[in-house]
């Protein structure tokens, strides 16, 4: 070992003691963070909302032009009614944590690939989490259930069967973007899906796109979607809390 390096090691260990020297002779309250106090929170029982969250009943939502939530309501429940597009929250949103619970139709055993009960969440309106019935028919991976569109499939399947209510749990961080409208910090999410893991902090490469390749166009807060692809997927208990 040449000297410069042996004198190097020999200043880092010297360094090293110096440091260790000076906590031994702090005190515990020297890093006690005595200066703040979390926020009180109820939580929620039974997949129920917790006390700070924001409630998206069918009132929160309404078509991506502007009118009426278009789709079919009944006790709570939104299914959608093919054809009429979409749904958005009338609110914007960046950081969130969203809790969904969604369900697909019995749709037989005629339906294959992408034609089972096929809907998203959109996060920001463009970034999707999919939904789909993926407990028995076969896909492209990061297309399935669980999946962030056509970037990352889940790292497990955890869907349940067709007409049983299924839950995601959504950690969403936004992407920020300078002056000049260049990222600085990408969109991540983690998903669980009925409990599981399924994204783990996945680091988004900009929104979802059917055909090519994502990339980012600058952009605030935005509203939340739900999709209409032509099939009747329901949805209940949407609620949020702003991070």
């Amino acid at each position: 070992m040449e000297k410069s390096a042996v004198m190097a090691l020999v200043f880092l260990a010297a360094l090293t003691s110096v440091v260790i020297g000076q906590e031994t002779e702090m005190k515990p309250e020297e890093t006690e963070a005595w200066d703040f106090v979390p926020p009180k929170v109820t939580p929620g029982t039974e997949g129920g909302a917790p006390s700070d969250a924001i409630l998206l009943d069918p009132t929160a939502w309404q078509s991506i032009e502007g009118g009426e939530n278009p789709w079919d309501v009944k006790d709570g429940v939104m299914t959608i009614k093919p054809g009429t597009k979409d749904i958005r929250t009338k609110k914007a949103f960046g950081n969130i944590q969203l809790h969904v619970e969604w369900r697909t139709p019995n749709l037989g055993g005629n339906s294959e690939g992408q034609d089972r009960g096929n809907s998203g969440v959109f996060l920001q309106q463009f970034y999707e989490v999919q939904v789909l019935d993926s407990h028995g028919g076969i896909t492209y991976g990061n297309g399935q259930a669980g999946s962030i569109y056509k970037q990352y499939p889940p790292l497990v399947n955890a869907t349940k069967p067709m007409m049983e209510w299924q839950t995601y749990d959504i950690i969403y961080s936004a992407p920020q973007f300078d002056k000049g409208g260049n990222v600085t910090s990408p969109a991540s999410m983690t998903v669980l899906h009925n409990g599981i893991v399924v994204q783990n902090n996945s680091i988004l490469k900009g929104p979802s796109v059917f055909i090519g390749y994502p990339r980012y166009q600058p952009h605030g807060d935005l509203p939340i979607y739900l999709q209409d692809h032509d099939h009747k997927v329901s949805y209940r208990n949407i609620w949020l809390r702003e991070l």
